[in-house]
């Protein structure tokens, strides 16, 4: 997401770099280069044309700070005016007397039923109580997918056997959610594969049923402006409260997420970033905006961290690093950990592409399957082996290559890899523990 249009925007700005002054002259070349970053990024022509203006008109207004270079002046500018083009984060509505209803609407096709159980996970891990139902009685086996999701998700669903008219169906979700004390009821409408006067219709019937506290319009970013001409569409008709975006961590280039907010009215409130049902994420605007312009996300990144990360065991690892114990397992459970944050491309890619970290190759790729191997390598050795690296000798090592399904170079990289890190590991330990002297010498303490 977005690595393209970051590239190109990166290169403007560095064209600035060096020059003594911004001149009208290095201004109109740099917002040509932005302008076309952000095209062929996909977004939306006129939203590009108000940006471009708004940008120049500052960059040579009287606001612009002296103390800052050309680059800096217009990053800032840019930054301010992306910021004001996506606008402050949306919050979720709940109604004041449970339950809420959130109506999810949207194409055929663009991942309604999956968003829908996503969604019932997420509100089940921010301390509410959802339930599902699907109203879409015309696609075959549509309901009987909702079904297989939520129970993936863990979340109830009301199946609304015995009719097939969706406002009876909903009617029946209402009453169970009562009963059972469900907080917010998410309803998977219907889609077509095109807007008709016959899915607005209904969708219009349901929300004078239900007045839904969020309409939920789901777009697939993949497919760039058209997503956002849908969801104009369905804003005109059913007052869209929010906009989810679903496979922002695919190829997308990123053109829905900056135009829709400015052509629909409509906020990016969630984000789809992987198949699994936890990979949807509140959509921050300000943290985009820093991705965007190669700055990271460092905050989503720590979240994840907090979420995936064991504190227990990250304190018991510390400890281990001071005392250099760190042994083949714990490499291994290192490997788990991170892993558990999601793919390392998506938490690379929340790595600022300026100061200490702009050196790392643009297409470095990582290798999943290579990490799997190396906990299967871990894995195939006993509990001796894992605690003292160096017993294992050339014929643990083919053991332990025949055990993991490996050759007996991969184990040696292992190894040489575990090798390396204790080292490194051991040497920062030192270094910690020579500062530590030196302030007991200082303080006067032996």
């Amino acid at each position: 997401m977005f690595e393209t249009l970051t590239e190109k925007l990166q290169r403007a700005f560095k064209n600035l770099r060096g020059q003594g002054k911004l001149t009208e002259e290095h201004l109109d070349t740099a917002l040509g280069e932005i302008r076309e970053a952000l095209l062929e990024g996909d977004v939306n022509v006129g939203v590009v044309d108000e940006l471009i203006a708004h940008i120049r008109e500052r960059a040579l207004g009287s606001e612009v700070l002296l103390t800052l270079s050309p680059d800096q002046q217009v990053v800032k500018i840019v930054r301010d005016e992306l910021s004001m083009l996506l606008g402050r984060e949306a919050k979720m509505q709940f109604a004041s007397r449970p339950p809420s209803v959130w109506l999810i609407v949207g194409l055929q096709g663009s991942g309604k039923t999956t968003t829908t159980g996503k969604l019932g996970k997420w509100l089940g891990e921010h301390g509410h109580r959802p339930i599902v139902v699907s109203t879409d009685v015309y696609r075959p086996a549509a309901r009987e997918q909702l079904a297989q999701v939520a129970k993936a998700t863990g979340t109830p669903i009301w199946p609304g056997t015995g009719t097939d008219k969706p406002v009876e169906i909903v009617r029946g979700a209402v009453r169970e959610a009562k009963l059972s004390a469900y907080d917010v009821i998410l309803v998977d409408t219907a889609g077509r594969l095109h807007i008709d006067d016959q899915l607005m219709t209904e969708l219009s019937t349901l929300k004078s049923e239900l007045s839904p506290t969020e309409i939920l319009f789901v777009a697939d970013a993949m497919i760039g402006q058209d997503a956002v001409k849908s969801a104009g569409e369905f804003h005109k008709r059913l007052a869209v409260t929010g906009v989810i975006l679903t496979k922002l961590d695919g190829d997308a280039r990123g053109g829905a997420a900056l135009s829709i907010r400015k052509v629909t009215g409509a906020p990016v409130k969630f984000a789809g970033v992987g198949e699994k049902y936890d990979a949807l994420e509140a959509f921050h605007p300000d943290r985009i905006v820093s991705r965007i312009l190669g700055m990271g996300d460092v905050l989503t990144l720590i979240e994840k961290a907090e979420k995936s990360i064991d504190e227990k065991q990250a304190r018991e690892m510390q400890r281990k690093l001071r005392e250099n114990d760190f042994t083949l397992a714990d490499f291994r459970d290192q490997l788990q950990q991170v892993r558990k944050m999601g793919s390392l491309e998506s938490l690379m890619g929340m790595l600022p592409k300026i100061g200490p970290f702009a050196n790392i190759p643009k297409d470095v790729s990582v290798d999943e399957k290579q990490l799997k191997q190396i906990e299967a390598i871990i894995n195939s050795m006993t509990a001796a082996e894992r605690e003292d690296a160096d017993i294992i000798d050339g014929k643990r090592r083919k053991r332990i290559a025949r055990g993991s399904g490996t050759a007996v170079q991969d184990v040696n990289q292992v190894l040489k890899q575990y090798s390396d890190m204790r080292r490194m590991l051991k040497r920062f330990g030192g270094m910690a523990k020579g500062k530590m002297r030196g302030i007991g010498k200082f303080a006067g303490l032996k």
